[in-house]
């Protein structure tokens, strides 16, 4: 009884602990007690969802007023420029798409190659190919969708022309009415059927152009990584909720005696500046090199005037080196008046960070509220390190009835808390980061926000997670002198969190392993050091478990020893209990003095447990980490498994499965069937079916059903964990079989002797002729004699009736 009470109470145990640990991990996104929709909203951008290079009014002084200045001519249509390329020899490792409505990013894709010639980060979440992001637009008028922008090196600007006389290549105003005959409506329609076509393929295009009908082949390739996007081009992981919005926003933030307040986005006396049409001033060289893009917005004189505040201009430049992750950004203010005056700026920050698996994936972070798919970091000399989550902002937001989602610091706090190192938005992989230029700090911003991009009363519930997450700094009020501008350069960061890459640029704090950082960092190590070998990380993973439960062998072995002897034990303890029945004192004490005398010990066999929980755990933390593992396929020939950083995504099934179970992001299961969670659960219920000792009494057999029950919720839990994990798991069960069939052959068979049961030199059990003698009795007739010759127990002294003090009261 004892030894079945102490077994349910560690394996209770046991599992509680990694239910707790692992359920936020695979467990549908739980609703963190927010504040239902009933709260005040905050509603970040309240037209923010249009397109960026849709037509716009924008608000401006009345024309007819008196004292009306005249304004300098402005553009009538906003255009894109792009830094780098998609051509794998242009040295470039990312292709950024400009708008010059905002003068912000609308996308920044990474094309880096690896040795064979493919991309070294696409995206995971699409299958079908990619002919190039095209800013396409829909028509009023008629079917079909709008060319905006041709990115250098994509496969539409090297698409082959089928017709003589017409050069190669898309060209910007075309419009796509067709893909392999098939009609188009617009963009969706567009997209959809590219997803059924394979990258490698050939694809015809047939376009308009001056209404003239031309095709063009253009042979897909993969998609590329698009680490910053809008939310309408996001996909099948983009959430309702999020909000279109350029990235890398600026506008006026101090004029006069006049401040941008931390409640508001752009000043509300002036005309907005995020959505007016900037006047291009350097446009993109297309020679192999560094490739600037530069912007200048005349903020609106009449405004100005009615604020009693000189002219002023905006500038903000892009540059973009080949072979870097950097983006250098210069922003400023130029003093057109004749009289120096106060002039700041405010800097928003990217968004639209990739979203990819944010269903499955779980980022770890520092925080007990856990993270979300887009989280807010940022470093100071005060705090250090700090990552503001998802689900903090959002409860702000709903909190609050306007202004960001939380101040990081402000003008009134210390030196110390205003010296920021660097401030991004982090994703599971990948992160997008200001930097100051040099080793210093920036020391130019007095204030620095969070802010959440997204309608909260539009975001789904379990869904919150993926909300789209910025921030913004505003920068110290300097006075500047007539024909003078105040001018910063910042760097941004935009690229994989490989440890190397990130230290170089003081961001290695991105990277978190947890806890169990001590034993996740050399198993990643050992990882690498056995892919280099088998250049294969599946296999990698397989010898890796195989190493883990070598070294463990002389556990294994004292675990299987451990069953032996309890499948022996289990008779003599079914006849003590029914011996002592009514006695549970004396039975305890029999079963304790037959286990000691059988040297058996009922937690030894949980200790194997107990140390692969931390090898588990940290293996979790590497894939969870490790973005070499991202994109590492079980095999090359295989779309199957193609992720092992992800689950193995068999077959779709989210078309018809219930949404509580295939719900991207409310389902318990995902929108994908994986075949391999279902191996790992066979494995361990014949593992238990194997090895679990038969039921003798109906608490035992109760006892065995609720560990079935256990391995099958445990199951449905790691339903979402990545391949790679599964892999692990599988080797491992696979191993441990083997090890107690080769174990159990080892042992001496039942009954033959003690040392079945006690173990070699143990005198207890060794009889007067010799242990294994022809004459020696087995340790179990010794038991059943001992118990037979015990004298019954003691009868208990009665107990003393307490009186009834309620009846003498």
């Amino acid at each position: 009884m004892e030894r079945r009470l102490l077994s349910w109470v560690i394996a209770s145990t046991a599992f509680l602990f990694i239910y707790i640990a692992l359920n936020g991990m695979f467990g549908p996104p739980r609703n963190q007690n927010l504040p239902g929709n009933g709260d005040a909203d905050v509603v970040a951008d309240a037209d923010a969802d249009a397109l960026p290079d849709a037509d716009l009014a924008v608000p401006d002084a009345d024309p007819d007023a008196e004292d009306a200045i005249e304004e300098p001519p402005r553009p009538e249509k906003a255009s894109y420029q792009t830094l780098g390329s998609f051509d794998p020899n242009s040295g470039f490792l990312m292709l950024v798409y400009l708008n010059s409505r905002g003068a912000g990013i609308e996308r920044v894709e990474l094309t880096e190659r690896k040795e064979n010639g493919r991309l070294k980060y696409r995206r995971v979440d699409v299958l079908g190919g990619y002919a190039g992001y095209m800013g396409l637009t829909n028509l009023d008028d008629r079917d079909g969708a709008r060319v905006n922008v041709i990115g250098p090196g994509t496969p539409v600007a090297l698409a082959r022309s089928l017709q003589d006389g017409i050069a190669d290549g898309l060209q910007a105003g075309d419009i796509i009415t067709a893909v392999n005959e098939v009609s188009v409506a617009d963009r969706l329609a567009y997209e959809a059927v590219l997803t059924e076509i394979e990258p490698g393929k050939p694809a015809t295009l047939t376009v308009l152009r001056d209404e003239q009908p031309l095709k063009y082949e253009v042979t897909l390739t993969e998609h590329p990584l698009d680490l910053i996007r809008m939310s309408s081009r996001g996909g099948a992981d983009e959430i309702e909720g999020n909000l279109d919005r350029l990235s890398c926003l600026m506008t006026l933030a101090g004029v006069g005696n006049r401040e941008l307040k931390e409640s508001d986005r752009e000043m509300p006396s002036l005309p907005t500046q995020h959505r007016e049409i900037w006047d291009v001033v350097e446009q993109p060289s297309a020679d192999i090199g560094p490739q600037t893009a530069a912007y200048r917005l005349p903020v609106s004189r009449r405004a100005l005037d009615r604020m009693e505040a000189a002219p002023v201009d905006l500038l903000h430049s892009y540059t973009l080196q080949p072979g870097s992750y950097i983006i250098d950004m210069e922003v400023g203010v130029e003093n057109q008046g004749e009289e120096a005056q106060e002039l700041a700026y405010r800097l928003e920050g990217p968004n639209g960070i990739t979203l990819e698996g944010w269903w499955y994936s779980n980022k770890i972070s520092p925080n007990f509220g856990g993270a979300g798919a887009r989280d807010v970091i940022y470093r100071t000399a005060a705090d250090g390190h700090v990552l503001w989550g998802t689900y903090p902002l959002i409860k702000e937001a709903r909190d609050k009835t306007s202004g960001p989602a939380k101040v990081l610091f402000a003008p009134q706090d210390s030196e110390a808390s205003r010296s920021l190192n660097y401030i991004g938005v982090d994703a599971q992989y990948f992160t997008v980061a200001y930097l100051p230029e040099g080793e210093a700090s920036f020391d130019q911003y007095k204030r620095a926000g969070a802010t959440l991009v997204a309608d909260v009363s539009d975001l789904p519930k379990h869904k919150e997670r993926a909300a789209n997450t910025s921030f913004f700094l505003d920068s110290q009020s300097v006075s500047v002198a007539p024909g003078e501008s105040l001018k910063h350069r910042v760097r941004m960061f935009a690229g994989p969190k490989q440890e190397e890459l990130l230290a170089t640029y003081g961001l290695s704090d991105a990277i978190y392993y947890g806890w169990f950082s001590m034993i996740a960092r050399p198993l990643q190590q050992l990882l690498h050091l056995l892919k280099m070998i088998v250049q294969n990380y599946a296999v990698a993973i397989v010898l890796l478990t195989l190493m883990v439960r070598l070294l463990m062998f002389p556990l294994g072995r004292r675990a299987a020893v451990h069953a032996q002897k309890m499948q022996e034990l289990a008779p003599e303890l079914k006849k003590i209990g029914e011996k002592y029945k009514d006695d549970i004192e004396a039975r305890l004490k029999a079963q304790r003095e037959l286990q000691q005398r059988a040297g058996f010990n009922p937690l030894s066999g949980c200790l194997p447990m107990f140390i692969q929980l931390p090898i588990f755990i940290g293996l979790y933390r590497c894939l969870s980490v490790d973005i070499e593992l991202r994109q590492a396929a079980l095999s090359p020939a295989l779309q199957w498994c193609s992720n092992l950083a992800a689950p193995d995504m068999l077959a779709y099934w989210g078309d018809w499965m219930w949404e509580y179970f295939a719900g991207r992001g409310t389902g318990w299961l995902g929108p994908y069937f994986n075949i391999l969670p279902m191996i790992v659960m066979v494995l361990f219920l014949l593992q238990q079916k194997m090895f679990m000792p038969p039921a003798t009494d109906e608490q035992t057999a109760m006892t065995q059903k609720v560990m079935t029950f256990m391995t099958l919720f445990m199951g449905f839990l790691f339903f979402r964990v990545p391949s790679g994990l599964c892999i692990y798991f599988i080797t491992s069960s696979l191993w441990g079989i083997a090890e107690r069939k080769l174990v159990k052959k080892s042992l001496p068979p039942k009954g033959e002797g003690s040392l079945a049961l006690a173990g070699a030199g143990d005198s207890v059990a060794a009889g007067p002729q010799g242990a294994g003698g022809s004459g020696s009795k087995s340790f179990a007739d010794r038991v059943r004699e001992r118990i037979a010759n015990e004298p019954p127990p003691a009868p208990r002294p009665a107990q003393r009736k307490r009186p009834n003090l309620k009846k003498k009261r």
